[in-house]
């Protein structure tokens, strides 16, 4: 049961890190920014649920993937390690990636326009990209029904709490200040590059047991 928990935490911590929810409610806002209420948390639903079903369709089908292509699981733990070190070290500068909501004149089209973000870039590749992915994948190919059950059930788990942040996007800048903001990124920046780092070592080593 310890195992369990403490795998349950390991996969929270890293989803956290690489999704960094608590970042992402800048951009969240810069997308909604002329949005009502309504709008901002239809938004807010479909982006999370869209980037729900990516993680647990990766995640399940992550073997098959790899049977698929001829792939070994050290060589996806190595290059997920590398990819995931890089985005840790991105954040650990500072560097955010900007968007800007599309516009329109036609009430309807700009409403469906507003839905449009929450497949891309808010879904894609904000919440599930490349390095959620991989990180999916490394924490649910690595064992068995529980491992992949608990990775799916924590990233549900962050969804939601991703979902509270957004739509209480503008007061929880406001309670933790823009410096706090920064610091808090660079922070899973630096978690993340850690998780990277351990994934690439785990890689190495399961290679050379292979050898």
């Amino acid at each position: 049961m310890e195992n369990i928990v403490l795998h349950a935490a390991t996969v929270f911590m890293g989803f956290f890190a690489i999704m960094n929810p608590i970042a992402n409610v800048p951009v969240f806002l810069g997308l909604t920014s002329q949005d009502d209420s309504q709008t901002t948390r239809a938004i807010a639903f479909r982006s999370l649920l869209i980037a729900f079903i990516v993680i647990a369709v990766f995640s399940v089908a992550g073997k098959y993937i790899f049977q698929l292509f001829g792939l070994s699981l050290p060589a996806f733990r190595i290059t997920g390690g590398i990819l995931v070190f890089l985005i840790g070290f991105h954040m650990l500068q500072g560097n955010q990636s900007k968007v800007q909501q599309p516009h329109g004149c036609d009430p309807e089209k700009a409403k469906e326009a507003a839905l449009g973000v929450a497949v891309s870039p808010l879904a894609m590749p904000i919440l599930a990209g490349p390095g959620t992915i991989a990180t999916a994948m490394n924490f649910a190919s690595g064992g068995g029904l529980t491992e992949l059950i608990t990775t799916v059930s924590m990233f549900a788990v962050l969804c939601i709490i991703t979902y509270i942040f957004f739509v209480s996007g503008e007061r929880l800048v406001r309670f933790i200040g823009e410096n706090a903001l920064q610091v808090i990124t660079r922070m899973m920046g630096l978690i993340l590059a850690v998780i990277g780092t351990q994934m690439a070592i785990d890689g190495i080593q399961g290679a050379f047991k292979l050898t």
